[in-house]
């Protein structure tokens, strides 16, 4: 008798199962409705859109030669035969002269391309080329690691040194094992 007049005394279990998904009828267990969602406002500047236009900004150490390296994993272009995606991961080597590329503009000039059709060997060289256009960079190099199409992974590298400009003697530097500072 004790089980059931402990069970006559315990608070309603809520059913699971299938959910009331008209929210002009959906209350909470207090009886109020149910808060609706918060929806996201328009920012007051809209994203950017996609633009062929490479800004760039006077280098902050032009006496110097030191590399820049961009690593654009996202690259999407259209196979101008199949109209089928092409996806790709640009890295880019640069040692810049008197500019250096703006990051954002960069980014949407990247995303121009998203709806285009383009060879592998063609778009790379074409951003290579516009590249070297805005910035006249002491040395440049694009290397773009195409996704597998057909089985086959293609990769295109291509480069541009200013005229005159020689790198510098590389220098080794021993590399040595990482350390944490734990005992191991």
């Amino acid at each position: 008798m004790a089980k059931t007049a402990s069970a006559k005394t315990s608070a309603p279990v809520a059913k699971t199962g299938a959910k009331n998904t008209d929210k002009t009828t959906a209350k909470r267990a207090s009886g109020k409705p149910a808060a609706q969602p918060k929806m996201r406002e328009m920012p007051p500047n809209p994203p950017s859109a996609p633009s062929k236009e490479i800004h760039v900004f006077p280098n902050p150490a032009p006496e110097r030669d030191y590399v820049i390296q961009f690593q654009v994993p996202e690259f999407t272009c259209h196979c101008p035969l199949t109209g089928q995606p092409d996806f790709a991961h640009f890295t880019i080597d640069m040692i810049a002269d008197e500019y250096c590329v703006e990051l954002k503009s960069l980014k949407m000039y990247f995303w121009s391309y998203r709806n285009e059709g383009a060879f592998h060997e063609k778009v790379t060289n074409t951003i290579l080329d516009d590249i070297v256009k805005v910035t006249n960079p002491r040395y440049i190099r694009i290397t773009a690691k195409w996704y597998v199409r057909g089985g086959i992974y293609t990769n295109v590298v291509a480069e541009h040194r200013k005229k005159g400009w020689k790198p510098l003697p590389a220098v080794d530097i021993p590399s040595h094992s990482f350390e944490s500072g734990l005992l191991r």
